[in-house]
């Protein structure tokens, strides 16, 4: 078991420790509002810790500021961290620490598989290069996946089941042009930060069954996972960066956190709408019930 915690403070047991953690591929719009806020009123309505962590380890895909704007955005609506902001960017020698114990575990292999390839095979990978001892030029770094979780318990959407071929395939730890892969990053961030819930979006129900797979490979708790409904259009498109989701008003916080409580489905009364961040807030922080998440994965604005 690799030592990930070391900087942190050794009497954190038994404290609640949530996160956001968005990347800085464009600023903040409604549905990152949403899992802000969630993830924020969680935390605080049980007298826990909440952290920002930018999740910067895709250049390509990374808009100049963003990382900035997105801190200074959380700021105006009253989300304030209480830790400082972990940048994974700057996580790179724990990552390696960990491919390295992976290899001489021998729980890791070279390959050369593309996703061509797989998709031409029916989409799932088949272990193919596991014992091919594939160069490492040209080749990305799979786990051997030795628990395929496809089952859990989610603080909101109950028993969930994944499509178990894909729990059970082994995944990419290291991507072929040499960057860390996002399941890599989360699990090992989150266990380096000693985070004891998840709360997020439905599009990350399946990924979350993988990552469950990884804790038990590297032998550490998981945290709790809660998931909540995605934000859709009309077009059914998820609101995203990609997608072109317009950014939240910075000028007049209130009706986006009023709406964003609204989506959550905790009912905040209309005279919130008069009143300001810190009042709203405190209201929600005091009300703020997880059991009030409704279950749907999708709702459409």
């Amino acid at each position: 078991m690799l030592e990930l915690n070391k900087s942190l403070r050794p009497d954190i047991s038994g404290i609640y420790r949530g996160r956001f953690a968005p990347s800085p591929s464009g600023f903040l719009h409604f549905g990152s509002l949403i899992a802000a806020l969630a993830s924020y009123l969680d935390a605080k309505h049980n007298n826990g810790q909440w952290l920002v962590r930018i999740e910067d380890i895709d250049p390509p895909r990374e808009k100049a500021g963003a990382s900035a704007e997105i801190l200074q955005t959380l700021e105006v609506y009253g989300l304030h961290w209480d830790e400082d902001v972990l940048y994974q960017s700057q996580q790179s020698a724990v990552y390696r620490e960990v491919l390295a114990d992976l290899s001489q575990q021998k729980i890791s292999y070279y390959c050369r598989c593309t996703r061509a390839q797989i998709k031409a095979l029916g989409g799932i990978y088949q272990g193919h290069c596991r014992d091919l001892k594939q160069p490492v030029n040209d080749s990305a770094i799979r786990v051997i996946n030795t628990f395929g979780t496809s089952q859990y318990n989610d603080l909101i959407q109950g028993h969930v089941t994944c499509n178990p071929e894909l729990a059970q395939e082994d995944f990419i730890v290291l991507r072929k042009d040499g960057l860390f892969a996002y399941q890599l990053a989360v699990v090992v961030d989150d266990i380096y930060q000693n985070i004891t819930h998840v709360i997020r979006g439905c599009d990350l129900l399946e990924p979350t069954a993988r990552q469950l797979s990884f804790y038990q490979i590297l032998q550490y708790k998981a945290p709790q996972f809660g998931h909540f409904p995605l934000a859709v259009t009309h077009q059914g498109f998820k609101l995203s960066k990609q997608n072109n989701a317009p950014e939240i008003n910075k000028e007049n916080p209130i009706p986006s956190l009023f709406a964003a409580l609204t989506f959550l489905g905790q009912q905040p009364p209309n005279e919130l709408l008069q009143a300001n961040v810190t009042e709203l807030l405190s209201w929600a922080i005091a009300h703020w019930s997880i059991t009030q998440v409704p279950k749907s994965q999708e709702i459409v604005l």
